[in-house]
């Protein structure tokens, strides 16, 4: 028996055709650069949803046309079929190669790459087939059903119940026990890293940090990132050093996941803490949203400390234990009531104070951290109007007001830098140079999100399953290989994938911001006398730090 026989015996010519073009289609070039053996992963996922839409557009195509071509015919076209397949296969592998160290060349990384085709074709094989086999189980399942059903009604509701069932069975099964358990055990160890502590990172003397002396909060209760925030404050000697005048402790606020019961009991011990630290008489106060572990990024935090010499104030809030990407898909909402809580208790206490006493209140976020911020406000003017500044930085895709701004931007600018009211208020920037633009007044208070063309978490979205998007229309952005290109189910799954990798790039691309985020700072809230000079040398420490 010939192969093309066997291969037409096993499985479906839709199912076949289009699972070869999904594959080859997911070795196109995505936003970032991928390794061998992500990519035969990623092939075999492509692979088997290809499949699926092909076997299911041959099933209706079976339905709708009875006509049937002679087995004579069916073998030419499965040989020519497997033909053209096999010699699409090599040439997009052989081509796969060029297109990952072009992308490697466009974000300035090195080229000389481990790629073996052979290796990556041989992991989409077997993924593919053990995840074939298993569906086939579950569809042997479902005619299992349906037969036993039609012993005792009508074939026709047989068929509908047993579809809806199995679908319901399968649904299930994946959601609350595969999902579900990975999610319990990515939380168990989750909890027990969240006990530890980062090398390096010792309780403070301070005062004026939560878990210090005399602090309202323990230094136990912190959890891992919580402890790294406020045990890693910029030092008064640094501060003296870059700044060339005496500094002052910065004051850093925490409030943990073990230190209360709820969200809202969180905030109110927050701003207890505050009050203690004599956080409201700093000429600065900035409300930080932290991602899914609690994390902070330290170059948001500490070059505020170094621009206002340490006369600073900074609060943040832990919602979860579980990795960003995880709590994006089961924690928003517990963000979104974290930050709000936050940024709610922290305004109510400010806005008790004379208004020629109140201090600067900022607010900063990365990633899932801005989206926990965004939603305390319904729009870009409910913002600005209770907040003196706000920087944002690698926003996802679901933040509402970032959707609004961008969606509503200009015509003629592009997604990826869009202007929004003539930049008025809110303004998006890459590089340094980006904040120049558009021309014509920026008053405070200024809104900045800090955002790459190549940074997966910006544009990841359910829409990418059917919608080419506006990022690859037109001029592509820095970073992003002009050889990209949509198509349907793939691209989702290929940028999905790219978030993984979206730390492994140098900053400026991928979700990697780096000494940008002081330029950032130095447009939105720079202290009176601060120059473009002294954001050089910032930058230049924060860079080499």
């Amino acid at each position: 028996m010939d192969g093309a026989r066997v291969v037409r015996r096993r499985l479906g010519f839709g199912g076949t055709l289009l699972a070869t073009l999904f594959t080859c289609a997911s070795l196109t070039p995505s936003l970032l650069p991928r390794t061998w053996l992500y990519q035969g992963v990623m092939g075999a996922v492509t692979a088997l949803l290809g499949y699926a839409v092909g076997a299911s557009i041959g099933a209706v195509a079976r339905l709708i046309i009875s006509y049937r071509l002679p087995e004579r015919g069916r073998r030419f076209a499965w040989r020519i079929m497997l033909a053209g397949c096999a010699a699409l296969v090599v040439v997009t592998l052989a081509y796969s190669y060029d297109w990952q160290r072009d992308l490697r060349a466009l974000m300035e990384m090195d080229t000389r790459i481990t790629w073996f085709p052979p290796l990556i074709l041989a992991v989409t094989v077997v993924l593919f087939c053990a995840g074939l086999t298993l569906a086939r189980l579950v569809r042997l399942g479902g005619r299992k059903l349906i037969t036993w059903l039609d012993r005792f009604v009508p074939a026709s509701v047989g068929h509908a119940v047993g579809v809806i069932v199995m679908a319901l069975l399968v649904a299930v099964f994946a959601n609350d026990v595969l999902f579900s358990a990975f999610v319990a055990r990515v939380s168990d160890i989750s909890s027990v890293a969240n006990q530890g502590t980062y090398p390096g990172v010792t309780k403070p003397a301070s005062a004026y940090v939560s878990g210090g002396t005399r602090s309202l909060v323990s230094w136990e209760s912190l959890g891992r990132e919580g402890r790294r925030f406020t045990g890693t404050a910029v030092t008064p000697a640094r501060l003296t050093a870059f700044s060339g005048q005496r500094a002052a402790q910065p004051i850093r606020v925490y409030v943990g996941l073990q230190g209360t019961s709820s969200p809202r009991a969180q905030a109110a011990l927050a701003v207890r803490e505050l009050e203690r630290t004599g956080a409201f008489r700093r000429p600065v106060l900035a409300v930080l949203g932290t991602t899914g572990t609690g994390w902070v990024d330290p170059v948001i935090a500490d070059t505020l400390e170094y621009m206002y010499n340490g006369r600073t104030a900074m609060v943040a809030l832990q919602y979860s234990y579980l990795p960003s990407w995880v709590s994006f898909l089961v924690d928003r909402e517990k963000a979104a009531a974290t930050g709000k809580a936050l940024f709610e208790a922290v305004y109510a206490r400010w806005s008790q104070l004379p208004a020629a006493a109140r201090p600067r209140l900022l607010l900063s976020g990365e990633s899932l951290g801005s989206y926990a911020l965004e939603e305390s406000f319904h729009d870009l003017t409910d913002l600005v109007s209770r907040a003196d500044g706000a920087m944002f930085v690698g926003p996802p895709n679901a933040n509402r007001i970032w959707q609004q701004l961008t969606y509503g931007r200009e015509r003629g600018s592009p997604v990826w830098r869009p202007v929004y009211r003539s930049g008025l208020t809110a303004r998006f920037a890459q590089s340094p140079a980006d904040l120049a633009g558009p021309p014509g007044p920026w008053p405070h208070p200024r809104v900045l999100y800090l955002q790459n063309a190549s940074d997966p978490v910006v544009w990841w979205s359910p829409r990418l399953i059917y919608d080419r998007p506006a990022w690859l229309e037109g001029a592509r952005g820095p970073g992003v290989n002009p050889e990209m290109n949509w198509f349907p189910l793939v691209t989702f799954w290929q940028v999905l994938v790219d978030m993984t990798a979206a730390l492994d790039v140098p900053a400026g691309h991928g979700h990697r911001y780096g000494a940008n985020i002081v330029d950032g700072w130095a447009a939105v809230a720079a202290p009176p006398g601060w120059t473009a000079h002294d954001t050089d040398r910032l930058r230049a420490l924060i860079s080499s730090s």
